[in-house]
């Protein structure tokens, strides 16, 4: 059956969107999809939002039917609006935060893991089936309301961080083709789909708006995540085009950590009232004061909001304590918090309170984003101890839904380069749905063959190869890294990697590490590096896998040089070839169990 839409699907860390345009009408418009599910036990509405929250429920609420949606009955779990508000009366069986588990190679992410850290008795799911299930409920909605054209027909384009690696893209794809989503799907960094976004509404104007050398930051805070890229100008025969230049870290600080940082503020005045919050109060603290942040930072919000928490004392049973808190108040906590002036050459603070850390997601120690933007655009700048120099910036994310948080961010890169303050692009701007709006426009674009920006990988991938030489008791041989990728490798390209033949070992289990890295813009494929900056180049997923021997070879190890691929839909191949059999062998970026 052939495709009657282009559809944009934004796996938020804590909201999904699913968008759609039309590919039989000229001027169709991009729309979005209202997304049925639960609000409370047995109650279904449509939303336009899926928040990224499963709540695992009990035995009985699957008896009763409470889970059920329309095309599911003797559900024992919810995703979306109802497990988000069960997460603050039942944290222990509920899972958020699961697209950050998906970029964490310290843990297996394919087991069952979440909620991170609750007793063996409960429930746990691993981070791929929670996106799996939250990619499976839009795949069900979007069937309902489009039985002639179900979704694994269609043109998918899914999108993920700018800043996740070979694996974790894989895993986000393994997770989608799960759900239901068509194999030929594309991946789209999250960035550049809020920039197509900005460009379905522009047009050829944009060509007025920017001139060639500008540099675009867009700078994303949502509920969970900060992520930044630049988007650079460049001119090819004679027309603008433009360029993803770099990639920021995805940083694990967002609306969340806002929402616990007003808590916090909050708690204390409880105190002052004379009630110490329990745990559990403490839980439900944290979401009022979501909606309490939402409330006093809107352009049009009150000058005060009153936060309440149930009483859980025998004299308060039933009842409930309340406190004021001021809009004033809240948003200088938040501005110097998150946003706080600072210099060009700042780092964020990375020492830790403590020599012992739980295990968990590696949160960011220095919510600063403004230090982490002044050190993202140091290290892609080609003056020592200088930033980069912005001239336009996109917000997206719905921390910036308050235009202080904006006006503050503009004033601090301006003070970086009084000569030339950056200024934001003109236009409407989305915060909430422009990536999923923008990753429909792209694979309309991309179908009727239109702009589109160039960039490629965005990150450089290496092989560890280790080294010949005597064996050390306890010593392991020293590691080399072989460049198989530089960074900006177009879709719909190969490479010979220009190399020494290695020794690839076949026929018994063998260890592949991989490594990348954001920022090493020179390196091409062939470059051997003997020593690295650990905080350039990082480890990835290794990968322990038996390849098929070579019936012409007996040795143990196979003579190979590398070929490196990046498919038209955005994924990573590295080929093992041998010169003398014309042997191949595909290493596959996953950590997919076939057992």
């Amino acid at each position: 059956m052939s495709a009657n839409y282009v559809v944009g699907i934004d796996l938020g860390t804590t909201n999904n969107v699913l968008s759609y345009v039309a590919l039989n009408f000229e001027d169709a418009e991009v729309q979005l999809l209202e997304i049925p599910q639960l609000t409370a036990p047995a109650t279904i509405e449509s939303q336009t939002s899926l928040p990224s929250f499963t709540y695992l429920g009990t035995p009985g609420e699957a008896e009763q039917g409470s889970l059920d949606v329309a095309w599911e009955t003797g559900r024992d779990y919810a995703v979306g609006q109802w497990a988000r508000t069960r997460s603050a009366e039942a944290p222990d069986r509920t899972v958020g935060g699961a697209k950050s588990w998906l970029s964490h190679h310290k843990v297996d992410r394919q087991q069952a893991i979440l909620p991170f850290n609750v007793g063996d008795d409960l429930p746990k799911i691993s981070p791929v089936e929670a996106s799996r299930r939250y990619l499976n409920h839009l795949v069900e909605a979007w069937n309902q309301a489009f039985p002639d054209s179900p979704l694994i027909d269609q043109k998918v384009v899914l999108t993920v961080p700018a800043s996740f690696d070979a694996s974790a893209r894989e895993l986000t794809r393994e997770a989608a083709l799960s759900a239901g989503l068509p194999e030929n799907l594309t991946l789209l960094e999250e960035p550049q789909a809020a920039v197509y976004a900005w460009l379905s509404h522009q047009g050829d104007n944009w060509r007025k708006a920017l001139k060639l050398n500008d540099k675009l930051l867009v700078c994303d805070v949502g509920g969970g995540t900060t992520d930044m890229s630049l988007i650079s100008v460049a001119e090819e025969n004679g027309e603008l085009i433009l360029e993803r230049m770099a990639v920021g870290n995805h940083l694990l600080v967002g609306g969340d950590n806002m929402d616990l940082a007003i808590a916090f503020e909050v708690s204390n005045l409880f105190k002052e009232k004379g009630t110490n919050l329990d745990p559990w109060q403490s839980v439900s603290l944290w979401h009022s004061c979501r909606a309490a942040k939402e409330s006093l930072l809107a352009e049009d919000g009150p000058d005060e909001h009153s936060i309440s928490v149930l009483g859980r004392g025998s004299k308060l049973i039933g009842g409930t304590v309340t406190v004021q808190v001021q809009r004033e108040r809240i948003r200088n906590l938040l501005l110097e918090g998150f946003f706080p002036e600072c210099q060009a050459t700042d780092h964020p603070q990375r020492n830790m309170a403590s020599g012992f850390q739980e295990l968990g997601l590696p949160y960011e120690a220095d919510p600063a984003v403004t230090r982490h933007l002044a050190e993202f655009l140091q290290s892609h700048s080609s003056e020592e101890n200088q930033p980069l120099q912005v001239t336009h910036i996109l917000f997206n994310g719905g921390v910036f839904k308050s235009n202080s948080f904006q006006d503050r961010l503009i004033n601090v890169l301006g003070s970086w380069n009084p000569d030339s303050s950056p200024v934001m692009l003109d236009g409407d701007h989305d915060l909430d749905y422009a990536v999923a709006r923008g990753a429909a426009y792209y694979g309309l674009s991309k179908h009727q063959g239109g702009m589109r920006i160039r960039g490629g990988t965005a990150q450089a991938y290496y092989v560890g190869i280790e080294t010949a030489g005597l064996a050390i008791p306890g010593a392991p041989r020293p590691l080399n890294l072989l460049n198989v990728v530089p960074i900006g490798m177009e879709e719909g390209t190969e490479t010979n990697v220009p190399s020494q033949e290695v020794g690839l070992v076949v026929g018994e289990k063998a260890h592949f590490r991989f490594f990348a890295s954001p920022s090493r813009n020179e390196d091409k494929p062939g470059t051997l590096l003997a020593s690295w900056n650990e905080s350039e180049v990082v480890e990835t997923d290794s990968l322990e896998m038996v390849l098929d021997t070579d019936e012409s070879i007996e040795e143990a190890y196979v003579p190979v040089t590398f070929q490196s691929k990046i498919t038209e839909l955005g994924m990573f191949e590295l080929w093992c070839v041998s010169p003398k059999t014309g042997g191949r062998w595909k290493l596959e970026f996953n950590i997919r169990d076939d057992d």
